[in-house]
């Protein structure tokens, strides 16, 4: 369905019926610009048989408007509408990667409304992305070539021209998130992705800039889970320790057998691991 949010069309499912008993899960999808519902739905569907799943498109991806501005702040703001839309005084909030960036956001600037966290590959500040130009430029996976180096630049910095040159620079990397590499899948996923390069750019731009919880995250006092794959090129172990070191009620789960997306490659083991910390805290 298509909810009417802070101005701005939003694509939104509702997983788990509508018993108000059911706590409710808002879970964001990662990758502004390029991210969509379908990965949470997948990620978290298997548990509306105990909980009410709230999945969508933040502004400016996948199905939604494209109304600005894409600031953290805002999209936050979008998070608590939905919040109430759903009737629901408190929540637990998930996201991987820059969606963990907007669950760790809404927490610190809505802490009354949250009663848990789930994050997944994702980092509390910027200073982990100098450690993923390395590590990409040093894969056997892809080769950025002088021609590309531009176009690869300017995809990192947030300055793609438009939706055909922001296609082509993810195609580039994409073949680095997953530890188990299946080019099938990636061409498949490239094809698919839904592009909004004016809303990954403003990301990465401008939020990326100054982008540091570290101060704030020592506030959170709600159980957090925090999950991880061993082989993470964009969002290393380091990152995911780090928030477990700053996150006094958090635990921490590393997937040795997967890249980016431990909810994919070792997905009943994520699931089960989940579903596990959520029985035991809510």
């Amino acid at each position: 369905m298509f909810l009417t949010i802070n101005g701005c069309e939003l694509y939104v499912e509702m997983l788990g019926g509508d018993d108000p008993a059911k706590p409710l899960i808002i879970a964001h999808h990662g990758a502004p610009g390029l991210g969509s519902h379908t990965e949470p739905k997948k990620s978290f569907g298997s548990l509306s048989d105990e909980y009410r799943v709230l999945v969508f498109d933040a502004r400016g991806s996948g199905a939604s408007g494209d109304e600005g501005p894409f600031t953290h702040e805002q999209w936050a703001a979008d998070i608590d509408a939905l919040r109430q839309w759903a009737g629901e005084e408190r929540i637990i909030i998930a996201g991987g990667s820059y969606g963990g960036y907007m669950s760790m956001e809404y927490a610190i600037r809505y802490p009354q409304h949250v009663i848990a966290m789930v994050l997944r590959d994702t980092a509390p500040d910027n200073s982990f992305r100098a450690g993923s130009d390395a590590r990409a430029r040093n894969s056997d996976r892809i080769t950025i070539s002088a021609e590309d180096e531009d176009l690869y630049l300017r995809q990192r910095e947030g300055r793609v021209r438009n939706n055909e040159e922001f296609k082509k620079s993810w195609g580039m990397i994409l073949p680095l998130y997953d530890h188990k590499l299946d080019m099938d899948k990636v061409r498949e996923r490239i094809e698919t992705t839904p592009y909004h390069y004016a809303t990954h750019n403003y990301a990465f731009s401008v939020n990326q800039k100054n982008f540091d919880l570290k101060p704030q995250l020592k506030d959170l006092k709600v159980p957090v889970l925090i999950t991880v794959g061993r082989h993470d090129w964009i969002t290393p172990v380091a990152a995911s320790e780090k928030l477990h070191e700053l996150l006094e009620n958090s635990e921490l789960k590393i997937f040795e057998h997967s890249g980016h997306s431990p909810q994919v490659e070792e997905a009943d083991l994520w699931r089960a691991t989940v579903r596990d910390f959520l029985r035991r805290h809510i």
